[in-house]
């Protein structure tokens, strides 16, 4: 009797070999799931994204530009910084001539599954001038995703606890639940651009939130990022510090209270945490951290930008 055949005949043998492949199809599963880029095409695109071409497609020569503002005949930005509750917050007041230079990229310019990459490079590929973190759908693998007029999934979210902020083509925001509506008829109502993470902050200038609500198990207080609107084709961009000893970072309720002191009449949140990061004119304005313990952009699969 060899001895791969006695081994066969032991009772623990054929528990061990299942065991062994067992782990390994987990792990492959594990792998797929977080960590091995997988790229998708789109459903649908929109027969109404030709304004994008319709606005100036490169900056002014006559663009003015310093380290806290931007201004040129089209777009108008100024960063400011200001402290709450011993958080360092970045204000970024944002006047636009069209609502085309209000948009999203994608990581490497493609959809997938774990196709990641810092908030600045993709930035920097799409040459913004202003750029914060999205809502980083490749974390999920169902909710609408909607970037520039495209429909990238169309699978609504299982959970409805939390709305949508859709952005349509003349640049205006609504707040919309993906129980009520389908991604095509979104698309057909001239929405362009669609972020699923949530929750809604600030709905017809009221704060939309309780001071304990709060993004699933996430700590109370964290680096945030959100997007606002005040008036037509007048945004606001906020993107807080938290996890450090010089910031201790926000609640969802304190951020909604920055957001509606500055005058927004709908405002969402977004990812936040260690992929919270705001971007202007080449560099990363905040501090980016995880752990607290190192500053460094985490990599996500979306921006939302401003520029040609």
């Amino acid at each position: 009797m060899s001895k791969l055949t006695a081994f066969f005949r032991k009772p623990f043998a054929y528990a061990a070999v299942f065991c062994t492949l067992l782990t390994a199809a987990n792990g492959y599963v594990l792998l797929k799931t977080f960590m091995i880029p997988t790229v998708e095409g789109y459903v649908t695109q929109s027969q109404n994204t030709s304004y994008y071409e319709e606005v100036a497609s490169e900056a002014p020569e006559n663009a003015e530009s310093t380290e806290t503002s931007y201004s040129d005949e089209n777009i108008q930005i100024s960063i400011s910084t200001v402290r709450y509750n011993d958080t360092d917050v970045y204000i970024a007041d944002v006047k636009v001539s069209s609502a085309a230079y209000l948009k999203t990229a994608l990581a490497n310019d493609t959809f997938g599954r774990n196709v990641t990459q810092k908030t600045s490079g993709i930035a920097s590929a799409h040459n913004a001038i202003l750029a914060v973190n999205g809502d980083y759908y490749g974390a999920n693998s169902q909710g609408y995703v909607i970037k520039n007029g495209v429909i990238y999934r169309d699978t609504a979210r299982r959970s409805t606890a939390y709305d949508d902020l859709v952005i349509y083509r003349d640049g205006s925001f609504g707040i919309i639940n993906e129980s009520e509506v389908t991604a095509q008829e979104l698309l057909d109502n001239g929405v362009v651009n669609l972020f699923a993470f949530g929750p809604a902050l600030i709905q017809n200038g009221h704060i939309a939130i309780s001071q304990n609500d709060e993004v699933g198990r996430a700590m109370a207080n964290n680096p945030r990022t959100a997007i606002g609107i005040i008036d037509e084709l007048h945004y606001v961009f906020v993107v807080s510090d938290g996890r450090t000893n010089e910031s201790q970072g926000l609640s969802l309720y304190e951020l909604a209270q920055v957001l509606q002191q500055y005058g927004c009449q709908t405002a969402y949140n977004l990812d936040g945490g260690g992929s919270s990061t705001m971007y202007f004119n080449g560099q990363v304005v905040n501090h980016p951290t995880t752990n607290g313990n190192r500053i460094s952009e985490r990599s996500v699969s979306d921006i939302v930008y401003i520029g040609y």
